[in-house]
Formats: C-alpha cells, structure tokens, sequence
C-alpha cells in the first residue's frame, strides 16, 4: 500500500485544516518545496497535493508553490483543487504532474471526466468527498444527494486511474479512517481507491493495508505533529 504524504497549500504555505474548514487552519511550513523533499528524503515514492483556495475558487491559485514542488523533487505527485476544465488539466500535465484529481467536475461534468481519463490514460483521478455518505463539493462547502458509491460505479468504465476518498467528518481531527466505509467503497468497484481523511497513527494504517482492498492512504497532520514515524510507516506498508 502507497503512503501519500499530503501538502495542503494555502496562501502560498502548506497547512492542515480541521474538517474542511478554511478558518481553521494550522501553517506547519511556509517553504511547500522544502516540506516536499524532506518527504521524499525520507523515502515516499509519491507525493499528494491540494490547492485548498483554488478548490474554492475554481480556478488554480497556488500554482507558484506546485510548481517549486514539482521542480524540487523527482517523484511523481497529484494534485487536486480548482482543475474543472481541460486546458487547466492539460497544462498541469504538461507542467510534470503525474496525475490530476478532478473533484467537483466529477459531480458537475462527469463528462469532462471520461474525455480527460481517456485523453490521459492513467493520469486522472477522481476525488470523492463524502459527508455522511452523500458527497460535497466546491470545497466541501456544497453536499449534494449524490450517494459515494454510485458516483464511483459510474466512471468504473471511463479509465480513471484512482479514487480519493475522504471522509469530511475524519479529516484533520486525529480521530482515525473510516475503514469500513472505504473498504466497501473498494469492493464495490475494480478502480483502485486510496483512503484519505483521518489516516492518525500506525495502526490506522496497518487497518487499512489489512483489508488487502484499498490501494493507498494520504495522511498530513499527523505526519507534520509526529503522531505517525514516517520511517515506521513506510517500512510497515512495504511489500
């Protein structure tokens, strides 16, 4: 199982938030880049990405610090937050990421989904927020009635490289993954998902590899507060 070490940039810093919310947000580095290569320096082979206000904005707004990232280290990494057209997906691929995660559109325009997977083959995901099972948009800020697994069946033909689900109500607050949920969530389609959303501690990520289901898990907080050993982890998580 793959452990993405996730950098949430706002205003140019990478930052945790607790529960989605933008006013409730810790600053663990204002050098983005520096804070990519000690992850890499360490041993990730991948690095996860998100441009929190352009996920708001809808429309990519830290592209200074993303492309430090992509410039300072050699690993693949993905990005998600404000990627809701073509040209913006074009020109983050052309920028050297690995793979663009397209949330809300996913939602709004599952067809710019299809024509983007099969433009770029293996280089889009998709990112499920879910709130009680239904998911969110625009930030989390929008819930929709659009049930997690119904969505995630729908692109099951469309070549999409990954599912990203989060369970709002886990992320940031230290309180642990959903398991259950995103094993089922797994089980029910045959694209990979990688857990993401509360993911604090060893344990949590010995549980999640232990359902020999989900593909990977992204963890921030407890990475920058120490609560998971990097080193542990990807020793735990190795083949």
């Amino acid at each position: 199982m793959i452990l993405y070490p996730a950098i949430d940039l706002k205003d140019g810093q990478a930052v945790r938030l607790v529960h989605g919310d933008m006013d409730r947000s810790t600053v663990f580095n204002d050098d983005p880049a520096a804070q990519a290569r000690s992850f890499v320096e360490a041993g990730c082979e991948w690095l996860h990405l998100v441009d929190l206000n352009g996920a708001f904005a809808g429309t990519p707004v830290n592209a200074a610090p993303v492309e430090a990232i992509l410039k300072a280290c050699d690993v693949p990494a993905q990005l998600g937050g404000g990627i809701r057209d073509m040209a913006t997906i074009e020109g983050w691929l052309e920028k050297g990421l690995a793979r663009v995660i397209l949330g809300t559109v996913a939602v709004e325009n599952p067809d710019l989904v299809r024509e983007a997977a099969k433009a770029f083959p293996g280089q889009v995901a998709v990112g499920i927020d879910a709130r009680n099972g239904r998911v969110a948009t625009k930030g989390w800020a929008t819930e929709t009635d659009v049930m997690v697994t119904d969505l995630a069946k729908s692109f099951e033909d469309a070549g999409v490289a990954a599912i990203i689900y989060t369970d709002i109500m886990r992320d940031g607050a230290m309180g642990g993954p959903n398991i259950e949920a995103t094993a089922d969530l797994a089980r029910a389609v045959s694209i990979p998902v990688i857990a993401s959303g509360g993911v604090s501690s060893l344990d949590d990520l010995i549980a999640l590899k232990q359902t020999g289901v989900i593909e990977g898990a992204i963890s921030g907080r407890a990475l920058y507060d120490g609560a998971i050993d990097l080193e542990a982890a990807l020793s735990a998580l190795a083949p």
